[in-house]
C-alpha cells in the first residue's frame, strides 16, 4: 500500500482529480465533462498499473525468468 501513495504517478492523477472535482460542481456537464472523467479514470489505471508492474520487476529478473 505505501508503493501507491508514494508513486508520484499516483499521485499526480488523485491531485488533477481533485481539481477535476472541483470543475465539475462548479461547471454544469456537458460531453467534454464525461470526456474529461473518462480521461481520469484512464490515468488513474495506468498510474496503478505502472505501479504494480514495478512492484513485479525485481521478482521477475531474480528468478531468472526476464
Amino acid at each position: 500500500m505505501r508503493r501507491f501513495l508514494f508513486s508520484s504517478s499516483v499521485i499526480s492523477a488523485v491531485a488533477s482529480g481533485a481539481g477535476l472535482l472541483r470543475q465539475t460542481i462548479k461547471n454544469p456537464w456537458s460531453w467534454r465533462t464525461a470526456l474529461l472523467w473518462i480521461s481520469w479514470v484512464i490515468s488513474v489505471v495506468l498510474a496503478v498499473t505502472s505501479v504494480i508492474d514495478r512492484g513485479r520487476l525485481p521478482d521477475d529478473i531474480t528468478q531468472g525468468t526476464r
